[in-house]
């Protein structure tokens, strides 16, 4: 019996991450593939050099694939925020049926009917998600179908992206050699594996700290509210200690990865750390506590823009739930100590629950494939794309059509 594989891809500004879940008939998880490579061609979340971005894709591609041992011919990729906008919709429609049962082809007609929307020409629709169901004037229903009714309506999220970014990205994956079954946006993913139903239905901000953006997601009543995108990150880090140090920028993350702290109260003072100087000419030593003096005020900037945005969003107040942070800075001591003196409620780091991948860094390509299967976006028991996938990918190999003429 051929066994159901899926493969989620996150390309972030400084790492491409591929995962190769295998899809278990109970609805659980093995990991049995991780690839991960420098992200060469991408500057805050949008792609700057199409080959570099490619050779990045395989690097990660061609990892993951050897720890798998099987060959990968298809992904489902993740979208980042700042590609996205959201629109509130809603989709009305008769139940068909002589006995007006609802039926999973009522509420695909409701969902069709959810995508009738004006947009701008440089915009598409990415996915519709209901938010909930309206049958006969009763709301708050998750899943009509089986239900007796005359009128059925959806209050939908309308996810669209701009054409140009996805199309370069779509581009960039099908020049190394893969299929794209399916796109999800990155706080969808990050939210199936990170956030708990009790603090998606509470309210919770989902902050997703990367290396060139942080993304900030709103979720209350169990569903994505709001999502936006800063572009700050913690490449800026590793830029300000560049500079902040006269050394390289390599230097400079390999610094901050193994010896960065987000607080002076955490940093030792003795002068232990070799650092090179520019050009190689010579080695220094200086403290962790120089390096505090770097990162504390940074973050503690991108920390304030993130509050400052979800206030513009309309959640000024704190949330029950609180924050949730992941992404690569979530794993620096002290961040999350900051972030409660910023928003003043209480904050805890995400960490995906899989050997091998037990770090906030792997839960979005992670996350990719929980929300895949969740979803029914590929078959349990052949591991292909479903009827609904196939006729997305239709559409998407239109669009790169439309983009080589």
């Amino acid at each position: 019996m051929r066994k159901s594989i899926a493969v989620g891809m996150d390309i972030g500004t400084t790492h491409v991450r591929v995962i190769i879940g295998e899809l278990n008939a109970d609805s659980t998880l093995n990991i049995i593939g991780v690839g991960t490579s420098p992200s060469r061609g991408m500057k805050k979340g949008v792609i700057v050099d199409l080959d570099e971005t490619v050779n990045s894709i395989r690097e990660a591609v061609e990892e993951a694939e050897r720890m798998a041992g099987l060959e990968v011919s298809s992904v489902f990729l993740g979208i980042v925020g700042s590609q996205v906008g959201i629109i509130n919709n809603r989709g009305v429609v008769a139940v068909s049926g002589d006995d007006k049962e609802i039926t999973e082809e009522d509420v695909e007609r409701v969902m069709q009917a959810a995508r009738v929307i004006a947009l701008p020409p440089e915009r598409e629709i990415i996915d519709v998600l209901p938010r909930e169901f309206i049958v006969d004037g009763y709301d708050g229903i998750r899943d009509p179908v089986g239900m007796i009714g005359v009128r059925l309506e959806v209050d939908a999220m309308v996810v669209t992206g701009t054409s140009s970014a996805i199309k370069n990205t779509l581009r960039c994956v099908q020049r190394a050699g893969l299929e794209v079954n399916g796109l999800v946006l990155n706080s969808l993913a990050n939210a199936e594996i990170v956030l708990s139903r009790d603090e998606k239905e509470l309210g919770v901000f989902l902050v997703d700290i990367g290396g060139g953006t942080a993304e900030v997601a709103v979720f209350q009543g169990g569903n994505l509210q709001d999502i936006s995108v800063i572009p700050v990150g913690g490449g800026h880090i590793t830029s300000d200690l560049a500079v902040g140090l006269k050394t390289t920028l390599e230097q400079a993350e390999r610094l901050k990865v193994h010896h960065g702290v987000a607080s002076l109260n955490l940093a030792e003072g003795e002068d232990n750390i070799k650092v090179q100087n520019v050009a190689g000419k010579g080695d220094r030593a200086i403290s962790q506590a120089d390096l505090a003096a770097v990162i504390e005020p940074r973050i503690l900037e991108i920390l304030q823009l993130v509050r400052e945005e979800a206030a513009k969003m309309g959640f000024s107040e704190p949330l029950p739930a609180g924050v949730v942070l992941t992404g690569g800075i979530s794993l620096m001591k002290g961040t999350g100590e900051l972030a409660e003196e910023i928003f003043n409620c209480s904050v805890r780091t995400a960490q995906p629950g899989y050997i091998g991948v037990k770090s906030p860094i792997y839960s979005t390509a992670v996350g990719i494939i929980h929300y895949v299967q969740r979803s029914h976006m590929i078959s349990p028991s052949k591991g292909a794309p479903t009827r609904a996938v196939k006729g997305l990918w239709a559409r998407l190999r239109h669009w790169i059509a439309d983009f080589f003429e």
